[in-house]
């Protein structure tokens, strides 16, 4: 069944499933069964054992320890702990009440996170829990939905960083270009200068971004968003109280300190930042090879241990002024406690997630996708339109962004340039557009779901509630790829993307205005 027709099922399935009971880990699970059965040939002993050697190898892999995702678990616990060591000490209240007295509405709390995450493009993984942990006091205190906190979030992580050089998600595709025009024999450009020229064919990217901003200033709410926005306005209720799947909220779990400072919440917070990217830094150089220059050390860096490295900088920052206070209110193996299992919503969904993931790359769905779109009788014209649309597809079947640029730019960039070179760039931003949308439906994506852990939002409520505005977006870029396949231009379809986004959300705002 590898490499089929039949190698879409797992993924088609669990997503029917994600949607009809909204019960990720459920879903996840049964796709996870389905997808092992298959590649056993229903046979359940050898199923089970697979499902087992898939689990065990998030951990262990060809006898060593798997470092990576051992790290990136990890950073997750410690991030929990940090974050109860911060609310016990009372910074997080401390901060919120700073926030009150200078951001003043909820449009500028809801700025918050929609800047931060613009600022930050370093890694969307950084960039997705970070954001969160610094927004999330501000944004409850004006009774900001978590659904809506996560899509802020989600929604300028992957866009800032795939657009961003100087970021992981840049150095690796800025590689991965160099790969494909050496294969290509194209000299016409380097890779940096094809990557920078590939940011305004983008669409998806920007027609997102734009409408984040929208959705602040026309207080934009569709479907189920709006739900969650009335309940947290209404009733103080800033996640759907009967849902699973939500990081712990840890100011219900023991009493904040009554001489919290905001130094509480925002030191741990800095040393976050400065251990990470430090790391960051570190690593690559390490693994540079003696070439050091800024793209060269982002393409090479560990993220992962990065993360780790600073998490746990953050905790000991948090506990030591946690210890510092006069009569802490809670013991600190009750806070420690706490703080983990805050996590463990998030740790299920993301293991469930990556399993899930090994089980659709062991069928093949993405090479069978692949070689079903490299064999087709394609329009040029139609080319930037079609790749970004197998390229979401792509992405939102298997949760991974990465994943589609590795299948995806390669096929593209082949394509391009057998038919109509003038026609590489623009396919390759299609992959790139293409990629991030899919994420961002996506509920096994990796980002997506820290997006929703660093909001503590109920997974599936962000996923369902950001739908719609990646929708809007992406039909704006379908539109934009059109015009530029038959045309060749890129800055007007940039431009009329933009436009649609614009007249859409002023349409729909004068429809249903938001009184709130």
């Amino acid at each position: 069944m590898e490499g089929t027709i039949f190698s879409l099922v797992p993924a088609i399935l669990m997503l029917i499933l994600v949607l009809v009971t909204r019960r990720v880990i459920l879903s996840l699970g049964i796709g996870i069964i389905i997808g092992a059965f298959m590649l056993t040939q229903m046979d359940i002993g050898a199923g089970l054992s697979l499902i087992w050697s898939i689990f065990a190898g998030i951990f262990v892999s060809e006898g060593a320890l798997n470092t990576g995702s051992i790290y990136l678990l990890s950073f997750l616990f410690l991030l929990g702990v940090a974050t109860a060591f911060m609310t016990a000490s009372g910074g997080s209240r401390a901060f919120g009440k700073w926030a009150v007295e200078r951001i003043r509405t909820r449009k500028g709390a809801k700025l918050v996170p929609s800047i931060l995450g613009i600022i930050i493009f370093i890694d969307d993984y950084f960039n997705a829990l970070a954001v969160g942990q610094v927004a999330r006091p501000v944004t409850d205190r004006y009774k900001v939905s978590r659904a809506k906190l996560a899509y802020y979030i989600d929604s300028t992580s992957a866009p800032i960083t795939v657009i961003s050089p100087i970021s992981s998600w840049g150095a690796y595709i800025i590689g991965t270009i160099g790969s494909i025009l050496a294969a290509n024999e194209i000299s016409d450009y380097q890779a940096f200068e094809a990557f920078v020229l590939m940011i305004p064919a983008n669409f998806y990217v920007f027609a997102a971004l734009l409408l984040v901003f929208l959705t602040i200033y026309l207080r934009l709410d569709i479907g189920a968003m709006k739900t969650h926005e009335n309940r947290a306005k209404d009733t103080g209720e800033l996640h759907n109280p009967d849902k699973g799947d939500v990081p712990g909220d840890l100011n219900n779990e023991f009493r904040e300190h009554d001489n919290g400072k905001i130094s509480h919440l925002i030191w741990p917070i800095v040393t976050l930042i400065i251990g990470t990217v430090g790391m960051m830094v570190y690593t690559g150089i390490q693994s540079s090879e003696g070439t050091a220059d800024i793209l060269s050390i982002f393409a090479n860096t560990n993220v992962n241990i990065s993360l780790f490295t600073g998490g746990i900088i953050s905790v000991v920052t948090a506990l030591l002024l946690y210890v510092g206070q006069p009569s802490p209110k809670s013991g600190l193996m009750h806070v420690f406690l706490q703080g983990l299992k805050a996590m463990l919503p998030a740790i299920y969904i993301l293991i469930a997630a990556w399993m899930i993931g090994d089980i659709i790359s062991r069928l093949q769905t993405g090479e069978y996708l692949a070689q079903q779109f490299s064999q087709a009788d394609i329009n040029i014209a139609y080319l930037p339109l079609i790749i970004f649309l197998l390229s979401g597809f792509m992405a939102l079947s298997t949760g991974t962004s990465w994943g589609t640029f590795g299948i995806m730019l390669p096929i593209a960039g082949e394509i391009a340039a057998v038919t109509d070179p003038a026609f590489l760039l623009p396919a390759l931003s299609a992959v790139l557009a293409g990629s991030v949308f899919g994420d961002h439906c996506s509920p096994i994506s990796d980002t997506t779901i820290l997006s929703s852990t660093g909001a503590g939002a109920n997974h599936i409520d962000h996923v369902l509630t950001q739908l719609p505005y990646a929708i809007i977006a992406a039909v704006a870029a379908s539109v934009g790829y059109v015009v530029l396949g038959l045309t060749g231009q890129v800055w007007m379809p940039l431009l009329l993307a933009l436009v649609i986004v614009l007249v859409t959300a002023l349409v729909i705002h004068k429809l249903n205005p938001e009184k709130g």
